[in-house]
């Protein structure tokens, strides 16, 4: 079984106007052993103009909640998803640039 590891972040202007919501995909674990609470460590998340991207300028990590746990029992192979908190990213202010 794999569990992909998925992650909301709205995207907001300086305003704090919702501009998009989007899900990041952190991956995929060849594990179903992830429990609500648990935390996971990866790169922080950045913007490269509209695109949500790894943040990795630094090479520090951050850590996020699995806050729900999915199982789609609809389709023949099982899919498990993990979410993590949701993150907000402000336009001009978590902008990573072109070389990151």
């Amino acid at each position: 079984m794999q569990t992909v590891i998925l992650q909301r972040v709205t995207i907001v202007d300086m305003n704090n106007e919702i501009l998009t919501e989007t899900w990041f995909e952190h991956g995929t674990v060849p594990s179903t052993s992830l429990a609500i609470g648990w935390s996971v460590a990866t790169y922080p998340v950045g913007l490269r103009e509209f695109s949500v991207v790894y943040d990795k300028r630094e090479n520090r990590t951050v850590r996020y909640k699995v806050v729900d746990i999915e199982i789609d029992l609809t389709q023949e192979a099982r899919v498990f998803r993990a979410y993590l908190e949701p993150q907000t990213l402000i336009i001009g202010q978590h902008d990573i640039g072109m070389t990151a």
